[in-house]
């Protein structure tokens, strides 16, 4: 994109900045609340790009200055520090170019949303139950970093500990975009503790983080959805085992099947299952576009099979491996304690290199 047509888009740009300002102060917008809060939104999504639309202007600014200076000045130190000057501006503009190339990459909308995370134990036993607990306490530790609210939907524990099974939701300002790169399948090397000859196994959880759908999103019908309740089982208190509060919902055209037992009322239940059957439907429909890109952006990693191996965490080596992005730490006992923003955050640069190669 040359500088001309990098301007008149960041221009227009700013015009319809200045256009969502001025109309977000409008009496009748504020009246009509949705209207409110799409404007706003739009507003904070382009106030990044316009700052650095800003600081690109300056930089346009000086280095004009700059040029100007080198064509009249006469003293060689006065001409020296033009060129130094020079060098530098040259650099930061073409540092700013590309992050507002980033910028201008159209967003993927589910980005926003919250996320329903389920982690499933797979092979390795009672190790990789284990093992599926280590990942649900690493993905609690994080969220409770970002201050985000996590709500568990559904349990199954493991014989030894941890869990068969866990499904849970995640609240908060972009849930969706930073964790829907943990989708894939987990691996862990170590000694299992009721290996007595010290023997390093290989166990795996699956981890799958979906969109939660919104009740605009999609559409179910009453008639298309059985409801049965049961007694809860695990922890919960006196309720436990006397009370029918837990839902199992079925939705006989698809013949998906979510269950809720984590509440004490059977109402807050069922609002659950409801939120998480809605949010399986409509990722039914989302991994077909999930599917599409795949081909063509490897390392965007809720894109695909969801049963590809996407990260190693070794234990006698105190190591842990990204294998999108070949990418290796050697800081096991950090990322297994909720320390998993370094990593997410290469993720999201190595996509933004390959979704800027694909824009271009």
């Amino acid at each position: 994109m040359s500088n001309n047509l990098l301007l008149d888009k960041l221009k227009g740009i700013n015009t319809r900045f200045e256009e969502v300002a001025e109309q977000i102060t409008q009496p009748d917008i504020i009246a009509n609340m949705d209207n409110y809060i799409k404007l706003n939104k739009e507003y904070k999504d382009l106030q990044p790009i316009i700052e650095t639309y800003k600081d690109y202007e300056n930089i346009l600014s000086n280095l004009q200055e700059a040029k100007d200076i080198l064509a009249v000045e006469k003293d060689d130190e006065m001409r020296e520090m033009a060129k130094m000057e020079l060098d530098e501006l040259k650099n930061s503009k073409k540092n700013t170019e590309e992050h507002i190339k980033i910028l201008l990459i159209p967003k993927d909308p589910e980005d926003e949303k919250n996320a329903i995370i389920e982690i499933r134990a797979g092979t390795g036993g009672n190790e990789a139950s284990i093992f599926a607990g280590d990942l649900a306490r690493m993905y609690f530790k994080f969220c409770e970093t970002k201050k985000w609210k996590v709500s568990i939907s559904s349990e199954s524990e493991g014989t030894s500990g941890g869990y068969k099974e866990i499904v849970f939701s995640v609240k908060g300002d972009g849930v969706y975009g930073i964790l829907k790169y943990e989708s894939g399948v987990h691996r862990v090397q170590r000694v299992p503790q009721t290996e007595t000859q010290g023997r390093v196994h290989t166990s795996a959880a699956s981890v799958a983080v979906l969109p939660e759908a919104e009740d605009f999103d999609i559409e179910i019908k009453p008639q298309d959805v059985r409801k049965d309740t049961y007694c809860s089982s695990g922890p919960g208190g006196q309720s436990v085992n006397t009370t029918y509060s837990a839902i199992r919902l079925t939705h006989e055209p698809s013949g998906i099947v979510v269950t809720c037992q984590d509440e004490k009322s059977q109402i807050k239940n069922l609002d659950k299952a409801m939120k998480e059957l809605r949010t399986r439907l409509y990722n039914i429909e989302y991994q077909k576009y999930l599917d599409d890109i795949s081909s063509k952006r490897k390392t965007m990693v809720s894109t695909g099979d969801r049963s590809a191996k996407i990260r190693t965490y070794n234990y006698p080596q105190g190591r842990v491996t990204d294998h999108r992005i070949n990418l290796t730490l050697y800081s096991l006992t950090n990322v297994v304690n909720g320390d998993i923003g370094d990593i997410i955050e290469k993720l999201q640069i190595a996509e933004n290199a390959e979704r800027l190669k694909e824009s271009s």
